[in-house]
């Protein structure tokens, strides 16, 4: 990946993404099925790596394993503390295909593991072993994909670098196929109200327990995917906050703050504008809920200092 902000337009890649997201939601049921519960599923997400994205280090009995997409071979590695190592490769296959591949591939290296095998938080909720409907996959638009989220994993790392208090890692949910980075403020909240498709009520309870900012991206909801912010609960005036840069907007329909990756993208200053996007998304929730922002947040002269 040359481009640091690579053009790919959702509609040219719609049926390969629909695939791989179920393919990424088998895998991070594997990490959830054997990882201890952490706060708000932080056990169950996946990060991006110099190759693709990865579970990180998964416990099995007293070993450990880890799976990683690499999008620039295309493969799905997986690896054990043992010392075995299996790949499958990611090309055009269904579903159904993919998902009895890594499960047979899971047993013969000794590490069986049991998922539930429904999606969840989509409206298409076909079992894995059941959807041979889904089977794309076009290396350049998966490579291009993962460009993306390497530039928001850049910008978000610096962002996530301002604040010294609770705060989640850079990761990507493979519920909804989206990258977060969430700021608590350390009040708790209101029990959500769930609703998301496919999903317990009691999933986004736990996730939501905190007051909290959250932003990220999205490969959808606008040509080129859309980067968000959202608040939890949301205060008054926080839909009022003006942010930058002047191409964001508070969708009503959606309750968050957007701005479309083209816009990022095709700015003088692609990784400027978009901390900008995520810096005054958050000063609209500190400032009218009311955080304590001195304790919260860190101050740059502190963080040059060690340097």
């Amino acid at each position: 990946m040359t481009e640091s902000w690579p053009a790919l337009r959702v509609d040219d890649w719609a049926d390969t993404r629909d695939t791989l997201h179920m393919w990424t939601q088998i895998v991070g049921k594997i990490r959830m099925a054997q990882a201890p519960m952490l706060n708000h599923w932080w056990q169950v997400p996946l990060y991006v790596t110099p190759r693709g994205l990865t579970t990180s280090s998964i416990p099995h009995g007293d070993q450990l394993f880890d799976m990683e997409f690499d999008f620039v071979d295309h493969r799905l590695r997986m690896r054990s503390s043992s010392g075995e190592q299996r790949d499958i490769a990611l090309e055009p296959k269904t579903v159904a295909t993919f998902y009895q591949e890594v499960m047979a591939t899971l047993a013969d290296m000794d590490l069986d593991v049991s998922i539930m095998t429904s999606p969840v938080e989509v409206e298409r909720s076909v079992p894995f072993p059941d959807d041979t409907e889904l089977a794309s996959y076009d290396p350049d638009h998966v490579t291009r994909f993962w460009g993306q989220l390497l530039a928001a994993d850049r910008v978000l790392n610096e962002f996530r670098a301002r604040f010294i208090a609770k705060s989640s890692p850079v990761h990507v949910f493979w519920g909804a196929l989206d990258m977060a980075c969430t700021r608590f403020s350390g009040n708790t909240a209101p029990p959500h109200p769930g609703g998301v498709p496919n999903c317990a009520d009691w999933v986004m309870v736990e996730g939501y327990s905190h007051e909290l900012a959250s932003c990220g991206f999205w490969p959808g909801g606008s040509a080129e995917g859309t980067f968000y912010a959202y608040a939890y609960p949301e205060p008054d005036g926080y839909r009022e906050h003006p942010v930058r840069p002047t191409s964001a907007y508070y969708d009503t329909g959606v309750n968050e703050f957007l701005l479309p990756y083209e816009a990022v993208r095709t700015s003088s200053a692609p990784d400027a504008t978009l901390l900008d996007f995520f810096q005054t998304t958050y000063d609209a929730v500190a400032e009218a809920a009311g955080w304590d922002r001195d304790a919260l947040e860190d101050h740059p002269d502190r963080r040059a200092a060690p340097r």
